[in-house]
């Protein structure tokens, strides 16, 4: 059974009153001065229009737009949507020919806190990502297998093809017995403003031929084209949406989760929320969040989501679904994501939405597959 629309105090307090942009016959935009454009109107950053035209990053034909945004808020490498909208591949897209260049790195062991050291030192000869400025932006994320419980990642040094980053993660509660069957996975990317960030390539390292008993261990890898096969499985879940023609409204309902891996160093079971995120275009314009699930790999949330979006922008609409592993003492981690909508890059998600248009005033639920973050 259905607990209802989920409607957090944040909403009530800070909701504002945002004019919906409707057109004319003629297709000029007009100001009805009734009706919200979101449920979550606080949150979606669209509230004083003025001030995105005013501001020096200002689309050109911002007044063409049903939605009023503020460019200035950009994505962040860890918010940029994955989805089909992101650029296809460029002239500077690394091929199978093209040299990927070096990482060089160090492992050591901590005894006395039982904890691995890895230290990402530098990479040398990273191909152009940017074809404009002839360089790359690039960062690195690292996680340690198979568990995937350690993610880190490096910050961003800009306009560089060799980057020195001299920066060291701690990975605890790691015993030195479990060393010989882990492997360091590297992977190297190249930061993009305005779109998906580049996938430069990847490094593999297996411990079992790494021996960091007697001192800091000096290695460099070649890295490699990444292989987009994925090695665990990040689990289900299972949604319903309904779309309201007349009302201009689409019901989003959590249903439940399975399968989902364990991400918590102890082997615990995790204590999973959703976070539901709507974009229109590139643009996150609302964000809500279900409840934690305390001790589960197979969560029930049963919690709804209602936002008000005119028919017209339906194309232009994407839904990201973000599965989040809460942690009291260190940071959250996802799980996994499912995208619905125009940046759907899955056939199920893709048919998913279709059915949903084209069934108004029907609940289609369907369970779907969470890829990687």
């Amino acid at each position: 059974m259905l607990k209802g629309i989920s409607i957090y105090p944040e909403t009530l307090s800070n909701k504002k009153k945002i004019n919906r942009i409707r057109r004319d016959k003629n297709g000029t935009p007009k100001e009805t001065g009734r009706g919200n454009l979101l449920v979550d109107a606080a949150e979606s950053g669209l509230i004083g229009s003025d001030k995105a035209s005013d501001g020096p990053n200002a689309a050109p034909h911002i007044d063409q737009l049903p939605i009023k945004v503020d460019y200035g808020d950009e994505l962040s490498p860890d918010q940029s949507l994955t989805p089909g909208g992101s650029k296809t591949s460029s002239p500077s897209s690394p091929g199978d020919d093209v040299m990927l260049g070096e990482l060089t790195f160090s492992v050591d062991y901590n005894f006395p806190k039982k904890a691995l050291v890895v230290t990402i030192q530098e990479a040398h000869g990273l191909p152009v990502m940017d074809e404009h400025t002839q360089s790359s932006d690039p960062y690195i994320k690292m996680t340690i297998l198979p568990d995937k419980r350690h993610r880190v990642k490096t910050r961003v040094l800009r306009k560089t093809l060799d980057p020195v980053f001299d920066e060291t993660f701690t990975f605890y509660g790691i015993p030195y017995s479990q060393l010989q069957d882990l492997v360091l996975h590297f992977l190297v990317l190249s930061f993009d403003r305005f779109s998906r960030d580049d996938v430069v390539g990847e490094v593999m390292v297996p411990l079992a031929g790494v021996d960091p008993s007697t001192g800091k261990v000096q290695l460099t890898r070649e890295i490699l084209k990444r292989n987009i096969q994925k090695c665990i499985s990040r689990g289900e879940l299972q949604v319903s949406l309904s779309y309201q023609p007349v009302a201009q409204r689409m019901t989003v309902v959590v249903l439940k989760a399975r399968h989902l891996p364990k991400m918590d160093i102890t082997g615990l079971s995790g204590n999973p929320y959703v976070k539901v995120n709507v974009y229109y275009g590139r643009k996150r314009i609302a964000k809500k969040k279900t409840h934690v699930k305390k001790c589960t790999l197979n969560p029930v949330f049963n919690e709804s989501f209602i936002y008000d979006i005119p028919v017209d922008l339906l194309p232009d609409i994407s839904i990201e679904f973000l599965v989040i592993d809460f942690d009291r003492t260190t940071k959250n981690e996802v799980v996994g994501r499912l995208i619905l909508g125009a940046h759907s890059i899955t056939a199920a998600g893709v048919e998913h939405w279709r059915e949903v248009c084209e069934n108004p005033r029907k609940p289609v639920a369907k369970w779907h597959s969470l890829s990687e973050y």
